[in-house]
């Protein structure tokens, strides 16, 4: 089953870009499309460590990428949080109301 999965996100080891950042950039797009909701939780570390093949501190960096980003927010003994983003969902708030 995870098969069909991973070829579609496949991390390349071989690349100049840290694994983190590879990792950090397909959550991202994961957030950007929809897949993961704002104000749902992302996967955990070792989740995404078994998922893509790569170490606990790997998927930390990762985290701690998107943290940086402003994309999730981390609450201590919950997990990771994807933050609503109002990009695409309040054009109301660049108008000024008379």
């Amino acid at each position: 089953m995870s098969d069909t999965e991973a070829p579609k996100t496949s991390l390349d080891p071989m690349s100049a870009r840290p694994l983190y950042v590879q990792l950090a950039d397909v959550i991202a797009g994961k957030i950007a499309s929809g897949e993961l909701a704002p104000d749902r939780p992302i996967p955990s570390e070792n989740h995404l460590a078994d998922e893509y093949g790569v170490a606990r501190l790997t998927a930390r960096r990762a985290a701690q990428e998107l943290r940086e980003r402003g994309l999730i927010v981390t609450v201590r003994g919950k997990g990771s949080f994807v933050v609503e983003q109002p990009v695409g969902d309040a054009p109301e708030e660049s108008e000024p109301n008379a």
